[in-house]
């Protein structure tokens, strides 16, 4: 699973780089290096302005954030997005959860990198073994354009809440030892489809989904100061020094 990342990019390089036709997300954007559930998180997606005739006006691409944890539109209780952060690419086009949203609202979720936890040897056969946290990231650098879905809830009180989920799929052999799922990943030649409201065959969507290929991503033992969510800087997305007691380096697994 996906369960928590980092998504520290401005504002304005996020509208550039996904060539944004509207800004909604109002004030500046804050850079997140531990993005948890339920936390508001930046997202890329195409639709008809929010006061427009949905029907007849010409969808944008805009930038909004959404609440990470899909509530669907027909959920008694918004709390069930708390568990669904992630959606299995595997079965994401046939779940009532996601299918329709899966059809025609679909969006791109910014990130640096994300963590997943490791369980090291020598710790294996404890009742609860301690677990080292590792940042995943490109290894050019560049930014991940996870795929993601949203969809909107209307509330008794006539408010709405927009949320989302992860798109995940099966880790490659060198990051699939630390943890078996990594967010699906969209190419940016594949970025207007995955956008378009009006591509609803669900092959073709499915299509568009291809796995990251093995050796494009760097993984490296980060400070378990992660696993606090209180805890947020960009310390946490660096590599522990050499030596450092509290975790092992990347050349122990890989």
């Amino acid at each position: 699973m996906c369960g928590r990342y980092a998504t520290a990019r401005s504002r304005q390089e996020l509208l550039e780089q996904f060539a944004v036709q509207l800004d909604e997300t109002g004030d500046e954007l804050r850079a997140d290096y531990n993005v948890a559930p339920t936390k508001q998180v930046p997202a890329v997606l195409t639709r008809p302005p929010r006061e427009a005739d949905e029907e007849a006006a010409e969808p944008l691409r805009q930038l909004r954030e959404l609440r990470w944890g899909l509530v669907p539109s027909w959920a008694k209780d918004p709390a069930i997005g708390n568990r669904m952060i992630n959606a299995r690419v595997e079965t994401v086009h046939e779940k009532p959860s996601y299918r329709r949203a899966f059809a025609k609202r679909r969006c791109l979720l910014p990130a640096d990198g994300y963590y997943e936890w490791y369980v090291l040897e020598e710790e294996k056969d404890k009742k609860r073994p301690a677990k080292q946290p590792f940042f995943i990231h490109p290894k050019d650098g560049g930014l991940m354009a996870m795929a993601g879905l949203y969809e909107l809830w209307r509330s008794p009180e006539d408010e709405w809440l927009w949320t989302c989920t992860v798109i995940t799929t099966n880790a490659p052999d060198d990051l699939g030892r630390i943890h078996d799922r990594m967010p699906m990943v969209v190419e940016p030649d594949r970025w207007d489809a995955w956008l378009d409201p009006a591509l609803t065959d669900v092959e073709e969507v499915r299509g568009l989904l291809v796995p990251a290929m093995a050796g494009t991503m760097e993984a490296y033992p980060v400070s378990k100061a992660v696993n606090n969510v209180r805890n947020n800087g960009a310390e946490l997305m660096k590599p522990l020094p050499d030596g450092d007691s509290s975790g092992n380096h990347s050349d122990t697994l890989f």
